[in-house]
């Protein structure tokens, strides 16, 4: 047990890192829309990828309907209620009130998205060892603009620069808390079980990438190489577990 958790923790410092260095990099000069748009399409197709080879093959070979029926509806109500806390948290402030608001509610849904991200960390490594590394790389360039994200919107607030490292790493702090809860929870699961853990993490992913990163990397008109940069991501990861 002790192992696994030190080992899932050690793979989960990747995507915190990164997290904390899109926030240090917002400081200095943060990345033009239609780089964001092309990176963030990247890493949908990465994610996409990760759940068509790993979560979703386990998941069929398990071979336990109902348990991937609750599972999976689980995923799906969790992150609509986290959208549901979003869209109201992230609402316009009334005529004269301040805009510090918003951006509290805006870093305290990107903690929840955090942790959930974290705790799929875990969920990929119930899968086996392989699964969870892939979908840990894949995460890592998904939550290197949420910490862009909080960087941007504590910098339009007026923060300082020690500010905006601070509350990135308190947000890496946090995945690094979901990938733990993951690994001590799901720490040699099996049938039913990870029938249904599988199903959750499948729904939760799907969500990032439909709802999520490819919404934002639509926010911007793209080119077609833009949208290019989805099927590289795909074919990527593909390409690595043809010859791993």
């Amino acid at each position: 047990m002790t192992s696994t958790l030190f080992s899932v923790l050690t793979y989960a410092l990747i995507p915190a890192g990164t997290l904390i260095g899109g926030g240090a990099l917002a400081t200095l000069r943060a990345p033009g829309p239609k780089v964001r748009s092309a990176v963030q399409h990247f890493a949908a197709g990465l994610v996409f990828a990760a759940v068509a080879v790993e979560l979703l093959p386990d998941m069929m070979h398990e071979r336990k309907p109902v348990a991937a029926l609750i599972g999976f509806s689980i995923g799906v109500v969790l992150m609509l209620l986290v959208k549901h806390l979003a869209e109201r948290m992230e609402h316009e402030p009334a005529e004269g009130a301040p805009q510090v608001e918003n951006r509290t509610g805006l870093l305290v849904t990107l903690g929840i998205d955090v942790l959930i991200d974290g705790l799929l960390i875990g969920v990929s490594f119930a899968a086996g060892a392989k699964a969870g590394v892939i979908l840990t790389v894949a995460l890592a360039v998904e939550v290197m603009f949420l910490g862009l994200a909080a960087a941007v919107a504590l910098s339009e607030s007026g923060a300082l620069r020690t500010k905006i490292i601070g509350v990135c790493a308190g947000l890496a702090g946090l995945l690094l808390v979901g990938a733990a809860i993951g690994a001590a929870f799901l720490h040699n699961v099996s049938g039913a079980t990870l029938e249904g853990v599988l199903a959750f993490g499948c729904a939760a992913l799907l969500y990032l990438v439909i709802e999520e990163l490819m919404v934002e990397a639509h926010e911007e008109k793209e080119t077609p190489a833009q949208t290019a940069m989805f099927f590289l991501g795909f074919i990527a990861l593909i390409m690595t577990e043809l010859v791993a």
